[in-house]
């Protein structure tokens, strides 16, 4: 298994003004410390479940630019952006600048959205579900037609393009890797079996039932359920749980099958923390 560094909170002890600072510090320890990836969430306000809508809350696409400046090798992704957020010729552009400007490291990681409470508050265009899925999967067409040869125009329901002309091209090959995050039976799944090279699952009890389903999309668009890779969010909170503890866990996820835990580390700002989990936890993880 390997372990990804996920950026959800940034109320960090130096505050506004030592944002920038302790973040390359952080990322530049994290890539030392032997992380695969690095990711941001794809939200203007913090969310519930990590604070409150006040707390700082980073742009995505301008925190992976700085990030890429401050790295060499980690893969760089939003865990996910909100389809919605941006039109996606726009957004095929920003992961493509984002793939040349870090030498081939940027993940285009995307879902439906679900935050209506910010989009509300900034103005951002937020339409019923039904309509945000659709919208995901002519996204995907988009991006996955620019990331090629075909300069062609692109006539969707919702989405209409005149020329997906994009230069300079991905360094990545075929294109940067896709992941979806969400666990939706019917539509997300499906999407994860026709467009994806990655997806984003929730650990627990429905984990074992909705890789299941993944697998029966998989044989329906007949592709090989093995070339996706599994990956999951995981807290990772050293002030509460051992490290054999954290390692019983990420061991259970990675018996069922997960290949990438995406670490949101409580404390992160603190440079000791990711320097522990590499030596201690990235290593034996990497047996599993």
């Amino acid at each position: 298994m390997k372990l990804g560094l996920h950026l959800s909170n940034f109320t960090w002890s130096a505050g506004a003004p030592g944002l920038g600072r302790r973040l390359a510090e952080v990322a530049s320890t994290a890539e030392a410390a032997g992380y695969d990836r690095i990711s941001v969430m794809d939200h203007v306000w913090q969310i519930a479940v990590n604070g409150e809508p006040e707390e700082p809350m980073l742009e995505a696409y301008t925190a992976l630019g700085y990030l890429a400046a401050h790295t060499s090798r980690v893969s760089l992704l939003t865990l996910v952006t909100g389809v919605t957020y941006r039109d996606p010729g726009l957004l095929a552009k920003q992961i493509s600048t984002l793939d040349v400007l870090s030498g081939g490291r940027a993940w285009l990681g995307i879902g439906a959205a679900w935050n209506g409470e910010e989009s509300a508050g900034l103005g951002l265009f937020f339409p019923p579900t039904a309509e945000r899925f659709e919208r995901l999967e002519e996204t995907l067409q988009i991006c996955l037609q620019m990331w090629t040869d075909n300069e062609g125009p692109y006539a969707g329901k919702h989405y209409q393009l005149g020329r997906t002309l994009n230069s300079p091209q991905p360094l990545s090959r075929p294109h940067p890797p896709i992941l979806i995050g969400g666990s939706g039976e019917r539509k997300t799944l499906r999407f994860v079996a026709k467009y994806a090279q990655s997806c984003n699952l929730f650990p627990g009890p429905e984990l074992d039932h909705k890789l299941d389903v993944l697998r029966q999309h998989c044989e329906n668009e007949g592709r090989d359920y093995d070339s996706i890779e599994k990956t999951a969010t995981y807290r990772i909170d050293l002030d509460k749980l051992t490290v054999d503890q954290i390692l019983a866990e990420l061991k259970e996820l990675a018996d069922k099958g997960i290949q990438v835990a995406h670490g949101r580390v409580y404390g992160v700002d603190e440079l000791s923390r990711l320097e522990l989990i590499g030596r201690e936890i990235i290593p034996a993880a990497a047996e599993f």
